[in-house]
């Protein structure tokens, strides 16, 4: 089953300063049929505006990713850690027992970013947190493996390794040449997101913005991008 979830059905807040869509259920927005997918809970799209940002506020028990699309963002937290997050930046935060921290533009350039929240593998982990730069040639024109499971045969050649149970694959893809391929567990359940450009996956004609909700399939083929950037989720059933 493949469910194509474009990108006008997302949920949508404008506050001034910031704009966000929202691929799931979250704040003001609410959809009993968007409550997430597998155990990945929120896919939020958000432009910043310039001297403006999110103030120090708490998590718990969420693994959040953040991947820059544009501009930058100033990250401060409770750990000690304070980061200047720009595109390529894979983002790690694991909220655990507890975590406070605020995520401000310091720039005049619209920050624009993916904020991705993944339900942890298990409750009351020790907050932490990792940043790694990912280089356009390790995307372009495949799927790079980002993100996966720590203690998982695959947390090595990750960027960042997840305390949830799930494998995060980001690519690039412009023109006939990009392609890729990328097996799946018919058994798990998948999500593909594409972040700007058009893409073709698996038949779907996708373009900035949309989704596919995927469930019971064992392969995916991506190809004919445009100045693509693709996440693609392998998930809990």
């Amino acid at each position: 089953m493949i469910e194509f979830r474009p990108s006008a059905k997302r949920g949508h807040a404008h506050h001034g300063w910031l704009e966000s869509c929202h691929s799931f259920s979250f704040a003001d927005y609410f959809d009993p049929s968007r409550m997430g997918w597998g155990n990945l809970r929120v896919i939020n799209e958000d432009w910043v505006a310039g001297h403006r940002g999110f103030g120090t506020h708490g998590h718990r028990d969420m693994e959040i990713f953040t991947w820059m699309l544009g501009g930058e963002l100033s990250h401060r937290d409770s750990l000690g850690n304070g980061e200047t997050i720009r595109p390529g930046e894979a983002q790690r935060m694991s909220a655990g027992t507890g975590v406070r921290h605020s995520e401000m533009n310091h720039g005049t350039e619209v920050a624009h970013l993916l904020q991705i929240w993944m339900l942890p593998s298990q409750a009351g982990l020790a907050p932490s947190y990792d940043q790694h730069t990912v280089d356009d040639a390790e995307l372009r024109g495949r799927l790079r493996l980002v993100g996966a499971p720590v203690g998982s045969a695959e947390a090595a050649q990750a960027a960042v390794a997840l305390n949830a149970d799930v494998r995060l694959h980001i690519g690039r893809f412009d023109g006939p040449a990009e392609r890729a391929g990328l097996t799946l567990d018919p058994a798990r359940k998948a999500y593909v997101h594409l972040a700007r450009g058009r893409l073709t996956v698996s038949g779907h004609a996708l373009n900035a913005g949309d989704a596919l909700a995927i469930d019971g399939e064992t392969a995916l083929s991506l190809h004919d991008g445009q100045d693509a950037e693709v996440l693609v989720f392998e998930l809990q059933p």
